[in-house]
């Protein structure tokens, strides 16, 4: 079963796609905000995409930040128009993560595209998903 995973930005929205089986997240693409509902709602469509895994924005208190809101507004979206259920994760400091990730070769950490941040982090956040949930 293939799990697309979402980093939400108000922004720029990072994605990221399992393999077939369900194992592990892989980055995918990362779209500016406004166009993310038509993007993702035809790639779950082309995918075969049976479940979203969307990243809880949460502060460093655990209470939900600014982005949450609109984070869950995005899910409702979706579930409402692709007709797959939306689960969240916890993605505190999946962004910091994937940025202290090894550059493509040829670049260096600070090089790092933003780009290739977002979509890193939405890898992080559905393979934490998946790997939770493998044998359950």
């Amino acid at each position: 079963m293939r799990h697309l995973g979402i980093d939400y930005g108000t922004k720029k929205v990072g994605l990221a796609l399992s393999d077939e089986a369900g194992t592990m997240g892989f980055p995918h693409a990362v779209i500016p905000a406004a166009e993310a509902g038509g993007y993702v709602l035809d790639l779950i469509k082309a995918q075969g995409v049976a479940r979203v895994v969307m990243g809880e924005s949460r502060d460093y208190a655990g209470a939900a930040n600014p982005v949450a809101g609109p984070a869950r507004a995005f899910a409702e979206y979706i579930e409402r128009h692709a007709g797959v259920p939306v689960v969240f994760e916890p993605e505190f400091l999946t962004t910091a993560e994937a940025r202290r990730a090894p550059a493509k070769e040829g670049k260096t950490r600070a090089e790092k595209p933003r780009a290739d941040v977002d979509a890193s982090a939405a890898a992080l956040i559905l393979t934490s998903y998946l790997t939770k949930h493998r044998h359950g």
